[in-house]
């Protein structure tokens, strides 16, 4: 490991209104390594790549690359000393193709006149690709594949910079085993090049594995910078959070009762077929399978987002029809989504606002909202979830990715639900939050809801399911009681063997 740094951060303070962001943090990173930077949502991690980044300026500090003080960055000064960032939020522009995505803004021109030379930009767009092993041609429209792809063009856009500080925010957060294997060759070719990876993530798994350095930050200020080999997983949870985490998948048995949904043979032309099964009040469902496998699809019909071609559903014994989420909600089945951002909140309206958005019917007195009765309920649901803000009337913006992932939880708990469906329930929220999103789970289950979790994360199905089901290229493969499953039994149900 190189001695001298490749980037250095020192004594970086940045303040909002009322938050104070980032105290005096500082950042060393080596060239040719991969260099973790822990810490919960909200501890200052994203603001501290974003004045990386150019996006945002400091109020106090310096930034050093090669040696250099490099000064405050903007966007393009950063890119032109060689730093690239990988957002977790993807910023794909859906209506352009793949190679468009990847060169955004810095398009091949031809050499004689004006217009984009497209060949060179294909075959450059195609390099790339196969180094991720995306099957796609680049010609590709970006709205027609799916988020885990998308995920690995984000990548192929900043090997296409030719950069040597590259920053990744939760890169497998929404990609495949498999595809994770192939992004971490990827960093290990870039390691050899020189290049140093900044990687955030919440799972402590990879960072063991693809991790040379750790700084950890928690509330704003820099908590400890060491080896990955000098530590452990505890050690690093309790440098985050400030406490020992004991148990991070708290599995409450509830009492299981009767069957609460059934689902008989439904299919989707082309994309799942002829599944069947059940989930009963007092039960967490876990389904586990690969990205692809027709998991979320399955769960986006019973919740009338998709229609299927055929099968049945039954609620309680009775036979329900469910053609759009309405039908759903009035039959108490309920759905939070994987992409949050996209289909779970409104990002721009209050905290209250979304919590509300989904039953407004319910605070209709006469002609009129109650806004006493919406503030009140809404309360009571920020209470509960422990949704750390100061004020309902906040923007959801401005919380947390796990806090956020509350709200979207909190909005389908002001109604009576019977059935809840949860899409990658702890995506991208740290193991703070998602230790206190298992419990919830827990209470939920032990007042009688029925629970079906979607997770790629199978640590977390083997966690926190009482039964778990396995799909395979949209057939189910199989069912497993708790306490018979394993990693082991999933993944090869999953593989088809």
């Amino acid at each position: 490991m190189s001695d001298r740094y490749l980037l250095e951060m020192k004594n970086i303070t940045k303040g909002f209104p009322g938050v104070q962001a980032l105290q005096s943090v500082d950042l060393a990173v080596r060239p040719g390594t991969v260099h973790a930077l822990m810490g919960e949502n909200g501890a200052g991690k994203s603001t501290l790549m974003k004045i990386l980044d150019g996006l945002m300026q400091p109020d106090e500090g310096e930034i050093w690359i090669d040696g250099v003080n490099v000064g405050p960055l903007t966007p393009k000064k950063a890119a032109a000393h060689g730093v690239a960032m990988i957002h977790q939020e993807l910023s794909s522009v859906l209506n352009l193709s793949i190679a468009e995505n990847i060169f955004l803004g810095r398009e091949p021109l031809l050499s004689y006149g004006r217009g984009i030379d497209y060949k060179t930009m294909y075959e450059k767009a195609a390099e790339y690709m196969q180094r991720m092993n995306i099957k796609y041609p680049p010609t590709t429209r970006m709205g027609d594949i799916s988020v885990s792809i998308m995920q690995l063009v984000e990548i192929c856009k900043a090997l296409s910079c030719n950069a040597k500080i590259i920053v990744m925010d939760e890169p497998t957060s929404a990609i495949t085993e498999n595809e994770v294997d192939t992004l971490f060759a990827c960093i290990e070719q870039l390691k050899q090049n020189g290049a140093a990876v900044i990687y955030i993530t919440h799972k402590l798994d990879e960072l063991f594995r693809i991790a040379d350095e750790v700084t950890v930050l928690r509330d704003g200020q820099w908590i400890g910078s060491s080896p990955a080999s000098a530590l452990d997983k505890n050690q690093v949870v309790s440098m985050m959070i400030g406490r020992e985490l004991t148990d991070i998948f708290p599995k409450e048995f509830a009492e299981i009762k009767g069957e609460a949904l059934r689902v008989e043979r439904l299919s989707r032309k082309g994309v799942f077929r002829d599944i069947s099964f059940s989930v009963r009040h007092g039960e967490i469902l876990g389904v586990a399978g690969l990205i692809g496998s027709g998991r979320t699809e399955i769960m986006r019909c019973i919740f009338g987002l998709d229609q299927a071609s055929e099968g049945k559903l039954f609620l309680d014994g009775r036979a329900i029809s469910v053609h759009v989420p309405q039908d759903a909600l009035q039959h108490g089945i309920a759905m939070v989504p994987e992409d949050r951002k996209l289909s779970g909140l409104v990002l721009g309206m209050s905290i209250k606002k979304n919590i509300t958005l989904a039953f407004l019917q319910e605070f209709v007195r006469g002609i009129a909202l109650s806004e006493r009765e919406e503030t009140k309920r809404s309360q009571e649901i920020i209470d509960m979830l422990r949704i750390k803000t100061n004020d309902a009337n906040n923007r959801a913006d401005s919380l947390s990715g796990g806090n956020q992932q509350k709200i979207v939880l909190g909005k389908w708990l002001i109604s009576d639900i019977n059935v809840l469906i949860l899409d990658e329930p702890t995506r991208g929220v740290d193991v703070g939050a998602k230790s206190e999103i298992h419990k919830i789970m827990c209470q939920l289950a032990k007042k009688g809801m029925a629970i079906i979790m979607i997770s790629s994360e199978l640590p977390e199905v083997l966690g926190m399911s009482d039964r778990i089901l396995v799909m395979h290229e949209g057939k189910l493969k199989g069912e497993l009681q708790r306490e018979e499953a394993s990693q082991e039994k999933i993944m090869t149900m999953a593989l088809g063997d």
